[in-house]
Formats: C-alpha cells, structure tokens, sequence
C-alpha cells in the first residue's frame, strides 16, 4: 500500500505496455494541452530570437517600429475589418442565408489582427498571410475539410417564430387584407 502510493506520486505511472514505469506523469496530458504548451513556451522564444537578430542586422530603432506598426495595424485591421465582416454576416442572415464564409472570414480576420498585435517577426509574417484573400479562401478550404466531419449543426425554429425554411426569402409579395372584428368576452363563455 505504501509503495503504490510511492509509485503514484514519484512522477511516473504505469506504462501502456507490460507494466512498464517509462512513461512520466506527463504522458496522460491531453494532446491538445501538450500543443498549447508547447506553442506558449517555444513560440515566444523563436519570437525573441527573431526580433533579436533583426535588431542586431538592422538598427534597433528601426525594430521597435516594426514592433510598434504591425500592433496599431493589427489593432486597426480588427476594428475596420471585423466591424465589416460583421455588417456582411448580418446582410447574409437577413437574406436568409447561413452566413458560413462570411463567419470564417472574419474570424480569420481577427485572427490576422491579433497575431499583428502580437509584437513577433513570425507572428506579424502569419498574420500578413492571413490577410490576403486567395489565401484566406484556401485556408477557409482546408478547414471545412478538416472539421466537415466532426461538427454536426442543428437548427431549430419556432412555428410562430414566421422564421424561413431552407434558403426561402423571409419577404412575401403578397398581402393579404383583414378585416378584425372585436369579441365580446362575456358572449363567448
């Protein structure tokens, strides 16, 4: 009982194969949590290294302007462009069609205007790229393939909602002419 506690809590648990104690505690992190840790840790690193050599090859004056720029690029490209990715969203929902490119864009948008914001040499080239709009439509390509089939999208309408059906136009030319004539409550009881 004593030891068992003392494997647990040495920094290693039992290994996939045979009983195996090879494999440190680290190994049952998700692998999404291991990415993420590691894009915190080396990203930023490769960053300073950058912006270190640049400096050194270029003056730093001239870097720190270039740090300065792209962050009130990317802080103005978020504003003016996500604000028109917006308007575009909102036009296509009150078309009544499922604004799906126009929602990809402009979060790749934003992903462009953060990764500016971001003060990197990489991160700054990214979000350049990001930018450009073939570029943007092929990653907006790779994507859907990627999670075409892992996402599954419901919707749902309320009948009384006078909400569209499948693409239908939400405005109907016809009118229709009513006549109300008021109840009485106490007759209808």
């Amino acid at each position: 009982m004593i030891g068992d506690h003392y494997k647990r809590s040495s920094g290693y648990c039992e290994g996939r194969y045979n009983g195996d104690r090879r494999f440190p505690l680290t190994h049952n992190v998700p692998p999404v949590l291991f990415r993420l840790l590691l894009l915190f840790t080396l990203l930023p690193l490769v960053e300073l290294t950058l912006l270190v050599w640049l400096s050194v090859h270029t003056d730093w004056r001239l870097t720190m302007l270039f740090v300065i720029g792209t962050g009130v690029l990317g802080a103005w490209l978020i504003r003016s462009q996500g604000w028109r990715a917006w308007l575009r969203i909102r036009d296509e929902l009150a078309r009544g069609q499922v604004p799906t490119d126009s929602i990809q864009d402009g979060l790749l948008i934003l992903v462009a205007g953060l990764l500016l914001i971001t003060p990197g040499v990489l991160t700054d080239v990214v979000g350049v790229l990001l930018l450009v709009p073939p570029l943007r439509r092929i990653i907006r390509t790779w994507l859907k393939s990627r999670w075409q089939g892992r996402l599954q999208v419901y919707s749902f309408r309320n009948p009384g909602s006078g909400g569209t059906d499948g693409g239908e136009s939400p405005h109907d030319d016809r009118i229709i002419d009513v006549t109300s004539t008021p109840l009485d409550r106490q007759a209808s009881r």
